[in-house]
Protein backbone atom coordinates (compact mmCIF):
# COMPACT_ATOMS: atom_id res chain seq x y z
CA UNK A 1 0.00 0.00 0.00
CA UNK A 2 2.98 2.58 0.02
CA UNK A 3 4.29 1.25 -3.55
CA UNK A 4 3.63 3.30 -7.04
CA UNK A 5 1.94 0.59 -9.30
CA UNK A 6 5.28 -0.07 -11.36
CA UNK A 7 7.21 -0.73 -8.12
CA UNK A 8 4.91 -3.55 -6.72
CA UNK A 9 4.93 -5.37 -10.32
CA UNK A 10 8.93 -5.30 -10.19
CA UNK A 11 8.33 -6.29 -6.43
CA UNK A 12 6.29 -9.17 -7.85
CA UNK A 13 7.86 -10.47 -10.73
CA UNK A 14 11.29 -10.47 -9.28
CA UNK A 15 10.70 -11.65 -5.62
CA UNK A 16 7.10 -13.10 -4.91
CA UNK A 17 6.56 -14.99 -8.13
CA UNK A 18 9.83 -16.58 -7.96
CA UNK A 19 9.25 -17.42 -4.16
CA UNK A 20 6.43 -18.94 -4.83
CA UNK A 21 7.84 -21.57 -7.58
CA UNK A 22 10.22 -22.11 -5.31
CA UNK A 23 8.11 -22.97 -2.59
CA UNK A 24 5.83 -25.29 -3.93
CA UNK A 25 8.37 -26.84 -5.90
CA UNK A 26 11.91 -27.17 -4.19
CA UNK A 27 12.63 -30.07 -1.53
CA UNK A 28 13.65 -28.84 1.61
CA UNK A 29 14.73 -31.05 4.46
CA UNK A 30 13.39 -30.61 8.24
CA UNK A 31 16.50 -29.66 10.52
CA UNK A 32 17.03 -32.85 12.82
CA UNK A 33 15.54 -32.07 16.32
CA UNK A 34 18.00 -31.58 19.27
CA UNK A 35 17.24 -31.99 23.06
CA UNK A 36 16.59 -28.26 22.90
CA UNK A 37 14.42 -27.42 20.39
CA UNK A 38 12.11 -30.61 21.16
CA UNK A 39 8.83 -30.18 22.19
CA UNK A 40 8.00 -30.81 25.91
CA UNK A 41 6.21 -34.13 26.52
CA UNK A 42 3.08 -33.90 29.16
CA UNK A 43 3.97 -33.14 32.10
CA UNK A 44 7.98 -33.84 31.47
CA UNK A 45 10.05 -31.84 33.65
CA UNK A 46 11.87 -29.35 31.33
CA UNK A 47 14.30 -27.38 34.09
CA UNK A 48 15.81 -27.91 38.05
CA UNK A 49 17.46 -25.15 39.10
CA UNK A 50 17.67 -21.42 40.89
CA UNK A 51 15.16 -18.78 40.02
CA UNK A 52 17.03 -16.76 38.03
CA UNK A 53 18.31 -18.97 36.15
CA UNK A 54 15.01 -20.65 35.50
CA UNK A 55 13.93 -17.35 34.12
CA UNK A 56 16.45 -17.13 31.60
CA UNK A 57 16.01 -20.35 30.84
CA UNK A 58 12.49 -19.51 29.87
CA UNK A 59 12.77 -16.50 27.97
CA UNK A 60 15.66 -17.74 25.60
CA UNK A 61 12.78 -20.69 24.68
CA UNK A 62 10.37 -18.01 24.26
CA UNK A 63 8.05 -19.25 27.23
CA UNK A 64 7.56 -15.88 28.77
CA UNK A 65 5.78 -12.29 27.91
CA UNK A 66 9.36 -10.48 28.78
CA UNK A 67 8.45 -10.38 32.34
CA UNK A 68 9.03 -13.10 35.27
CA UNK A 69 7.22 -15.23 35.84
CA UNK A 70 5.77 -18.09 38.64
CA UNK A 71 7.92 -21.16 38.55
CA UNK A 72 5.09 -23.62 37.41
CA UNK A 73 6.58 -26.52 39.78
CA UNK A 74 4.50 -29.67 40.07
CA UNK A 75 2.57 -28.56 43.88
CA UNK A 76 1.62 -25.24 42.08
CA UNK A 77 0.02 -26.75 39.03
CA UNK A 78 -1.39 -29.63 41.32
CA UNK A 79 -3.50 -27.13 43.36
CA UNK A 80 -5.07 -25.97 40.25
CA UNK A 81 -5.84 -29.32 38.89
CA UNK A 82 -7.34 -30.40 42.65
CA UNK A 83 -10.50 -27.39 41.63
CA UNK A 84 -11.67 -29.44 39.27
CA UNK A 85 -12.76 -32.47 38.05
CA UNK A 86 -11.45 -33.20 34.95
CA UNK A 87 -8.18 -34.76 33.33
CA UNK A 88 -5.13 -32.82 32.90
CA UNK A 89 -5.29 -34.79 29.53
CA UNK A 90 -8.51 -33.57 28.26
CA UNK A 91 -8.10 -31.39 24.85
CA UNK A 92 -9.76 -28.60 24.68
CA UNK A 93 -9.36 -27.92 21.24
CA UNK A 94 -6.54 -27.37 18.62
CA UNK A 95 -5.07 -23.95 18.64
CA UNK A 96 -3.50 -22.41 14.91
CA UNK A 97 -1.16 -21.52 13.94
CA UNK A 98 1.16 -23.89 15.45
CA UNK A 99 -1.82 -26.37 15.68
CA UNK A 100 -0.90 -27.75 19.34
CA UNK A 101 -3.67 -29.33 21.79
CA UNK A 102 -5.18 -27.00 24.48
CA UNK A 103 -5.31 -29.04 27.47
CA UNK A 104 -6.25 -29.11 30.80
CA UNK A 105 -2.59 -29.30 32.31
CA UNK A 106 -1.33 -26.68 30.22
CA UNK A 107 -4.49 -24.11 31.23
CA UNK A 108 -2.73 -24.85 34.66
CA UNK A 109 1.06 -24.33 33.84
CA UNK A 110 0.28 -21.23 32.12
CA UNK A 111 -1.94 -19.96 35.07
CA UNK A 112 0.85 -20.83 37.68
CA UNK A 113 2.83 -18.75 35.03
CA UNK A 114 1.04 -15.34 34.89
CA UNK A 115 0.33 -15.41 38.79
CA UNK A 116 -2.71 -16.64 38.84
CA UNK A 117 -4.52 -17.97 42.00
CA UNK A 118 -5.74 -21.55 41.96
CA UNK A 119 -9.51 -20.40 42.31
CA UNK A 120 -9.13 -18.43 39.08
CA UNK A 121 -8.87 -21.87 37.35
CA UNK A 122 -12.15 -23.08 36.63
CA UNK A 123 -12.40 -19.30 34.69
CA UNK A 124 -9.13 -20.08 32.65
CA UNK A 125 -10.09 -23.20 31.49
CA UNK A 126 -13.55 -21.21 30.39
CA UNK A 127 -11.36 -18.72 28.41
CA UNK A 128 -9.54 -21.50 26.65
CA UNK A 129 -12.86 -22.78 25.75
CA UNK A 130 -13.79 -19.61 24.23
CA UNK A 131 -10.38 -18.67 22.51
CA UNK A 132 -10.34 -22.83 20.63
CA UNK A 133 -13.64 -21.64 19.45
CA UNK A 134 -13.19 -22.04 15.39
CA UNK A 135 -15.49 -18.64 15.16
CA UNK A 136 -12.88 -16.33 17.56
CA UNK A 137 -9.96 -17.43 15.15
CA UNK A 138 -7.52 -17.24 17.56
CA UNK A 139 -5.05 -17.35 14.82
CA UNK A 140 -5.75 -13.73 13.15
CA UNK A 141 -4.75 -12.25 16.66
CA UNK A 142 -1.47 -12.25 14.76
CA UNK A 143 -2.68 -10.13 11.92
CA UNK A 144 -0.90 -6.84 10.87
CA UNK A 145 -3.91 -4.81 13.23
CA UNK A 146 -2.40 -6.37 16.58
CA UNK A 147 -5.28 -6.68 18.30
CA UNK A 148 -5.32 -7.84 21.74
CA UNK A 149 -8.21 -9.49 23.79
CA UNK A 150 -10.05 -8.42 26.30
CA UNK A 151 -12.29 -10.71 29.25
CA UNK A 152 -15.48 -9.05 30.89
CA UNK A 153 -16.79 -11.29 34.13
CA UNK A 154 -20.41 -10.60 34.81
CA UNK A 155 -22.25 -12.58 37.54
CA UNK A 156 -20.80 -13.78 41.20
CA UNK A 157 -17.82 -14.85 39.93
CA UNK A 158 -16.91 -10.72 40.23
CA UNK A 159 -16.90 -11.24 44.19
CA UNK A 160 -15.81 -14.29 44.66
CA UNK A 161 -12.74 -14.05 42.68
CA UNK A 162 -12.72 -10.22 43.93
CA UNK A 163 -12.08 -8.63 40.37
CA UNK A 164 -12.21 -5.20 40.40
CA UNK A 165 -15.31 -2.98 38.75
CA UNK A 166 -15.00 -0.15 39.89
CA UNK A 167 -12.29 2.97 39.66
CA UNK A 168 -9.52 1.65 37.35
CA UNK A 169 -11.31 -1.10 35.93
CA UNK A 170 -9.17 -1.48 33.48
CA UNK A 171 -5.59 -0.57 35.21
CA UNK A 172 -3.53 -3.05 36.08
CA UNK A 173 -3.45 -3.59 39.93
CA UNK A 174 -6.37 -6.44 40.85
CA UNK A 175 -4.31 -9.61 41.31
CA UNK A 176 -7.67 -11.31 39.32
CA UNK A 177 -7.73 -9.07 36.55
CA UNK A 178 -4.40 -8.20 35.99
CA UNK A 179 -3.01 -11.81 36.02
CA UNK A 180 -6.17 -13.08 34.01
CA UNK A 181 -5.71 -10.53 31.64
CA UNK A 182 -1.86 -12.10 31.30
CA UNK A 183 -2.93 -15.32 31.31
CA UNK A 184 -4.61 -14.75 28.08
CA UNK A 185 -1.59 -13.35 26.53
CA UNK A 186 0.76 -16.21 27.93
CA UNK A 187 -1.49 -18.69 26.78
CA UNK A 188 -1.82 -17.29 23.09
CA UNK A 189 2.25 -17.17 23.24
CA UNK A 190 3.43 -20.86 24.65
CA UNK A 191 0.21 -22.74 22.97
CA UNK A 192 -1.41 -21.19 19.33
CA UNK A 193 2.66 -20.22 19.29
CA UNK A 194 1.70 -15.84 18.19
CA UNK A 195 5.40 -14.74 19.01
CA UNK A 196 6.66 -11.49 18.42
CA UNK A 197 10.49 -11.51 16.62
CA UNK A 198 13.00 -13.28 17.09
CA UNK A 199 9.95 -15.74 16.32
CA UNK A 200 7.84 -15.92 13.37
CA UNK A 201 3.62 -16.29 13.73
CA UNK A 202 2.71 -13.07 15.46
CA UNK A 203 2.79 -10.24 12.63
CA UNK A 204 1.44 -7.33 14.26
CA UNK A 205 2.57 -4.21 12.47
CA UNK A 206 2.97 -2.31 15.85
CA UNK A 207 0.32 -3.81 18.12
CA UNK A 208 -0.58 -3.33 21.98
CA UNK A 209 0.66 -4.67 25.32
CA UNK A 210 -2.23 -7.05 26.78
CA UNK A 211 -5.59 -6.00 28.55
CA UNK A 212 -6.43 -6.76 32.23
CA UNK A 213 -9.75 -8.24 32.66
CA UNK A 214 -12.88 -6.30 32.93
CA UNK A 215 -15.49 -6.79 34.89
CA UNK A 216 -19.05 -5.84 35.56
CA UNK A 217 -20.63 -4.27 38.34
CA UNK A 218 -23.68 -6.18 39.02
CA UNK A 219 -24.89 -4.30 42.00
CA UNK A 220 -25.32 -0.64 40.05
CA UNK A 221 -26.24 -2.60 36.87
CA UNK A 222 -29.60 -4.47 38.92
CA UNK A 223 -30.01 -0.64 40.42
CA UNK A 224 -30.66 0.98 37.58
CA UNK A 225 -33.08 -1.92 36.59
CA UNK A 226 -31.20 -3.23 33.90
CA UNK A 227 -30.21 -7.06 32.47
CA UNK A 228 -26.41 -7.55 33.02
CA UNK A 229 -24.22 -8.76 30.83
CA UNK A 230 -24.22 -12.38 30.77
CA UNK A 231 -28.45 -11.72 30.46
CA UNK A 232 -27.47 -9.97 27.23
CA UNK A 233 -25.53 -13.13 26.17
CA UNK A 234 -27.97 -16.04 27.13
CA UNK A 235 -26.84 -16.66 30.33
CA UNK A 236 -29.60 -16.87 33.46
CA UNK A 237 -28.74 -14.39 36.63
CA UNK A 238 -27.79 -16.89 38.54
CA UNK A 239 -24.81 -17.55 36.39
CA UNK A 240 -21.03 -16.66 36.38
CA UNK A 241 -20.01 -15.96 32.85
CA UNK A 242 -17.29 -14.54 30.79
CA UNK A 243 -16.83 -13.29 26.86
CA UNK A 244 -13.95 -12.57 25.18
CA UNK A 245 -13.62 -10.37 22.68
CA UNK A 246 -11.26 -8.61 20.64
CA UNK A 247 -9.98 -5.15 20.83
CA UNK A 248 -7.97 -3.14 17.70
CA UNK A 249 -8.95 0.58 18.96
CA UNK A 250 -9.95 2.01 22.20
CA UNK A 251 -11.20 5.59 22.81
CA UNK A 252 -10.10 8.31 24.30
CA UNK A 253 -11.67 9.04 28.04
CA UNK A 254 -15.48 9.93 27.18
CA UNK A 255 -16.79 12.70 29.34
CA UNK A 256 -20.22 13.92 29.15
CA UNK A 257 -22.56 15.64 31.34
CA UNK A 258 -25.85 16.85 31.86
CA UNK A 259 -29.19 15.59 33.48
CA UNK A 260 -30.98 14.27 30.29
CA UNK A 261 -30.18 10.84 28.42
CA UNK A 262 -30.23 12.39 25.32
CA UNK A 263 -27.41 14.99 26.29
CA UNK A 264 -25.11 11.95 27.25
CA UNK A 265 -25.63 9.81 24.50
CA UNK A 266 -25.03 12.58 21.51
CA UNK A 267 -21.50 13.25 23.21
CA UNK A 268 -20.92 9.59 23.92
CA UNK A 269 -22.37 8.91 19.77
CA UNK A 270 -19.79 11.35 18.79
CA UNK A 271 -16.35 10.01 20.47
CA UNK A 272 -17.64 6.64 19.86
CA UNK A 273 -17.95 8.01 15.94
CA UNK A 274 -14.26 9.34 15.91
CA UNK A 275 -12.78 5.95 17.27
CA UNK A 276 -14.21 3.84 14.45
CA UNK A 277 -14.52 6.07 11.60
CA UNK A 278 -12.38 5.13 9.17
CA UNK A 279 -12.37 1.08 9.89
CA UNK A 280 -16.55 0.84 10.49
CA UNK A 281 -16.18 -0.24 6.94
CA UNK A 282 -14.94 -3.50 8.25
CA UNK A 283 -18.42 -3.96 9.61
CA UNK A 284 -20.27 -3.97 6.63
CA UNK A 285 -17.81 -6.02 4.41
CA UNK A 286 -17.72 -8.91 7.16
CA UNK A 287 -20.91 -8.83 8.59
CA UNK A 288 -19.10 -8.60 12.41
CA UNK A 289 -18.70 -5.83 14.57
CA UNK A 290 -19.41 -5.81 18.20
CA UNK A 291 -17.46 -2.45 19.83
CA UNK A 292 -18.23 -2.32 23.77
CA UNK A 293 -19.36 0.62 25.74
CA UNK A 294 -18.07 0.85 29.18
CA UNK A 295 -20.35 3.00 30.61
CA UNK A 296 -19.50 5.14 33.54
CA UNK A 297 -22.14 4.30 36.55
CA UNK A 298 -22.98 8.42 36.97
CA UNK A 299 -23.64 8.42 33.60
CA UNK A 300 -25.69 4.83 33.34
CA UNK A 301 -27.60 6.71 36.25
CA UNK A 302 -28.72 9.93 33.96
CA UNK A 303 -29.72 7.39 31.30
CA UNK A 304 -31.91 4.91 33.34
CA UNK A 305 -33.33 7.82 34.97
CA UNK A 306 -34.30 9.23 31.87
CA UNK A 307 -36.02 6.08 31.06
CA UNK A 308 -33.56 4.47 28.50
CA UNK A 309 -33.25 0.89 28.26
CA UNK A 310 -29.66 -0.69 27.13
CA UNK A 311 -31.83 -1.25 24.16
CA UNK A 312 -33.03 2.53 23.59
CA UNK A 313 -29.11 3.01 24.07
CA UNK A 314 -28.10 0.74 21.33
CA UNK A 315 -30.60 2.08 19.00
CA UNK A 316 -29.92 6.06 19.40
CA UNK A 317 -26.23 5.25 19.65
CA UNK A 318 -26.39 3.56 16.11
CA UNK A 319 -28.63 6.04 14.42
CA UNK A 320 -26.11 8.89 15.18
CA UNK A 321 -22.91 7.48 14.66
CA UNK A 322 -22.86 8.25 10.92
CA UNK A 323 -20.44 8.95 8.35
CA UNK A 324 -20.65 10.57 4.68
CA UNK A 325 -21.71 7.89 1.76
CA UNK A 326 -18.03 8.99 0.23
CA UNK A 327 -15.71 8.69 3.07
CA UNK A 328 -16.79 5.36 3.76
CA UNK A 329 -16.04 4.16 0.58
CA UNK A 330 -12.78 6.13 0.48
CA UNK A 331 -11.65 4.54 3.89
CA UNK A 332 -12.50 1.17 2.46
CA UNK A 333 -10.40 1.78 -0.61
CA UNK A 334 -7.58 3.08 1.15
CA UNK A 335 -7.03 0.39 4.39
CA UNK A 336 -4.45 -2.02 4.32
CA UNK A 337 -7.00 -4.60 3.37
CA UNK A 338 -7.51 -2.52 -0.12
CA UNK A 339 -10.98 -2.65 -1.01
CA UNK A 340 -11.05 -1.22 -4.02
CA UNK A 341 -14.37 -2.53 -5.21
CA UNK A 342 -16.34 -1.06 -2.52
CA UNK A 343 -19.48 0.62 -3.24
CA UNK A 344 -22.75 1.12 -1.13
CA UNK A 345 -24.66 0.88 -3.64
CA UNK A 346 -23.40 -2.35 -5.51
CA UNK A 347 -23.94 -3.76 -2.37
CA UNK A 348 -27.27 -3.23 -1.75
CA UNK A 349 -28.17 -4.33 -5.27
CA UNK A 350 -26.37 -6.96 -4.41
CA UNK A 351 -28.44 -7.79 -1.02
CA UNK A 352 -25.09 -7.55 1.24
CA UNK A 353 -26.27 -4.39 3.56
CA UNK A 354 -29.80 -2.65 4.20
CA UNK A 355 -31.23 -0.30 1.35
CA UNK A 356 -30.77 3.12 3.52
CA UNK A 357 -27.03 2.69 2.59
CA UNK A 358 -28.22 3.36 -1.15
CA UNK A 359 -31.03 5.73 -1.04
CA UNK A 360 -29.41 8.08 -3.63
CA UNK A 361 -25.74 8.63 -5.73
CA UNK A 362 -25.04 11.45 -3.46
CA UNK A 363 -21.83 11.24 -2.37
CA UNK A 364 -22.65 13.20 0.98
CA UNK A 365 -25.30 11.41 2.28
CA UNK A 366 -25.28 10.41 5.40
CA UNK A 367 -24.78 6.10 6.28
CA UNK A 368 -25.23 4.27 9.86
CA UNK A 369 -21.72 3.19 10.60
CA UNK A 370 -23.19 0.37 12.38
CA UNK A 371 -25.63 -1.95 10.49
CA UNK A 372 -27.65 -3.73 13.44
CA UNK A 373 -28.42 -1.94 17.15
CA UNK A 374 -27.67 -5.20 18.62
CA UNK A 375 -24.19 -5.31 17.59
CA UNK A 376 -22.92 -2.53 20.32
CA UNK A 377 -22.25 -4.36 23.54
CA UNK A 378 -22.70 -1.95 27.31
CA UNK A 379 -21.21 -3.16 30.66
CA UNK A 380 -21.65 -0.70 33.81
CA UNK A 381 -17.98 -0.23 35.37
CA UNK A 382 -15.89 2.04 36.18
CA UNK A 383 -15.49 5.41 38.97
CA UNK A 384 -19.06 6.05 40.30
CA UNK A 385 -18.45 9.23 41.00
CA UNK A 386 -16.98 10.27 37.01
CA UNK A 387 -18.71 10.88 34.31
CA UNK A 388 -16.50 8.71 32.14
CA UNK A 389 -17.02 6.39 30.23
CA UNK A 390 -14.67 4.40 26.86
CA UNK A 391 -15.21 2.74 23.65
CA UNK A 392 -13.22 -0.72 23.08
CA UNK A 393 -13.46 -1.57 19.19
CA UNK A 394 -13.11 -4.88 17.70
CA UNK A 395 -11.49 -6.34 14.53
CA UNK A 396 -14.49 -7.19 12.36
CA UNK A 397 -15.27 -10.95 11.85
CA UNK A 398 -11.80 -11.68 14.09
CA UNK A 399 -12.05 -12.36 17.90
CA UNK A 400 -15.96 -11.54 17.73
CA UNK A 401 -17.74 -12.10 21.27
CA UNK A 402 -17.41 -15.43 22.81
CA UNK A 403 -18.92 -16.50 25.67
CA UNK A 404 -18.79 -19.32 28.40
CA UNK A 405 -20.43 -19.67 31.18
CA UNK A 406 -17.89 -20.56 34.75
CA UNK A 407 -18.22 -23.52 37.36
CA UNK A 408 -17.20 -21.38 39.93
CA UNK A 409 -15.35 -23.34 42.80
CA UNK A 410 -15.71 -22.58 46.59
CA UNK A 411 -13.11 -21.66 49.27
CA UNK A 412 -9.79 -19.63 48.62
CA UNK A 413 -6.97 -22.03 48.88
CA UNK A 414 -3.40 -20.99 49.46
CA UNK A 415 -0.55 -21.78 47.63
CA UNK A 416 1.96 -24.51 49.07
CA UNK A 417 5.81 -23.34 49.17
CA UNK A 418 7.76 -24.67 46.30
CA UNK A 419 10.82 -23.23 46.16
CA UNK A 420 12.84 -26.16 45.82
CA UNK A 421 10.68 -28.27 43.22
CA UNK A 422 11.30 -28.93 39.25
CA UNK A 423 9.28 -26.75 36.47
CA UNK A 424 7.62 -28.51 33.59
CA UNK A 425 6.96 -26.84 30.38
CA UNK A 426 4.25 -24.68 29.17
CA UNK A 427 2.91 -26.55 26.29
CA UNK A 428 2.80 -29.72 28.29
Amino acid sequence: MTDSDESFLAKVESHIAPAVVVGLTAARPMPAETSEMAEPKPGAVVFSGGYDELQNFYYQRGWTDGLPIVPPTPSRVKAFLALVDRSPTEVIGVLPPEMREATVLSVAINGVMAGCQPEFFPALLAIVEAIADPDFRIEDAGSTPGWEPLVVFSGPVVEAMDLNSGSGVLRVGRRANTSIGRFVRLYMRNVAGLRIPPFVFDKASIGATFNVAAAEDDKVTADLGWAPYRIDHGFRLEDSALTIQSVVAVSGPIYSFGDTATGHLDLIAQRFAETIRFWCFAGLVYRHWHPLLVLSPAVAGVLAADGFTKVEIRHYLRDHMLITAEDLELSASRAGVSRADFNLNAMVAAGDIPPEYGLSNDPARLVPMCIKADWINIIVAGDSARNQSRVYVNNHEQGPPISRRIVVSGGRKQLPSTSNERMGGPNS
